[in-house]
């Protein structure tokens, strides 16, 4: 089952990212952020009470609630990172770093978790490594200033990314997923609306159009779907795997960034994603 709820992460990662780059588009990163973690903690909680798991509250061990607050801050910092990222840069090329997380994720797992490192892992990390290089590479036209600054933050994204699935990993293992899931965003609620405050941004709230809040609730629902999914698929399957099938939402990504922001692949770009996809599914063998 395990196998099913990381696709289903991968379909509404996928869609996040295109509903929240529309979303971003005339309002602040870090705001739209905070915003978006809001929906994502109501939806979180609502499953909780439907799967009737707020009693594991009194069960948490200290050493579970640490990493499940340290899995948030990393999340938090994941998210503040990729979310600036899109904004500045087309998601053809963010979504692709962000999604080589998935390489420090399996060398993670194998240094802590103790996950096997076989000669298909090897081979995949490097047909994604790969394909991630040649997705990246610049177009022929002249790019435009401001997406220079879009790699720090999608290197950024991908490496608080890789922290977030191996501290997660260890949080859940003794909590039911959905409990986990929602007391991880409350961390990450906190740290984004600091973040919002710290830099003077909290007044822009109210220069959000009615088409960015409406973008940005249904990005947050599916942020909560895909994480109800990855964290419940993560509790039962190795992060080695499940990571990996979470990132396969760059084909979704893909094809929506094609279909609303017209964003074409390069004959480089379109054999590096098939290098990634491939390099997902050698995992899966």
């Amino acid at each position: 089952m395990w196998i099913i709820f990381a696709f289903g992460s991968a379909v509404f990662a996928g869609l996040t990212a295109i509903l929240a780059k529309c979303g971003i588009r005339n309002t602040d990163s870090n705001v739209a952020t905070a915003l978006r973690t809001i929906v994502v903690l109501i939806f979180s909680w609502i499953m909780v009470f439907v799967v009737g798991a707020q009693g594991g509250i009194r069960e948490l061990s200290t050493k579970t609630l640490v990493f499940l607050v340290l899995s948030g801050l990393a999340t938090g910092a994941s998210w503040l990172c990729y979310f600036r990222a899109l904004q500045l840069g087309d998601v053809n090329k963010v979504t692709p770093i962000d999604k080589s997380s998935t390489i420090l994720t399996m060398l993670f797992a194998f240094i802590f978790l103790g996950e096997g490192l076989s000669w298909l892992k090897v081979l995949s990390m490097v047909l994604i490594g790969a394909g991630t290089y040649l997705m990246i590479q610049r177009k022929e036209v002249k790019e435009r200033k401001t997406e220079k600054s879009w790699l720090f933050y999608a290197i950024g994204s991908a490496v608080f990314a890789s922290l977030t699935s191996i501290l997660g990993k260890i949080g859940i293992q003794d909590v039911n997923s959905n409990l986990g899931t929602a007391i991880r965003t409350i961390v990450v609620l906190i740290m984004a609306w600091v973040v919002v405050f710290v830099s003077g941004k909290q007044k822009t709230v109210r220069e959000i159009d009615k088409k960015s809040w409406c973008f940005l609730i249904l990005s947050g629902i599916a942020t909560g779907a895909s994480w109800l999914c990855y964290y419940r698929a993560l509790q039962t399957g190795p992060a080695s795997v499940v990571v990996p099938i979470d990132k396969l939402s760059i084909l979704v990504t893909i094809a929506f960034s094609y279909l609303v922001f017209h964003e074409k692949l390069s004959l480089k770009s379109g054999l590096g994603l098939v290098l990634i996809a491939v390099g997902t599914l050698t995992l899966l063998l």
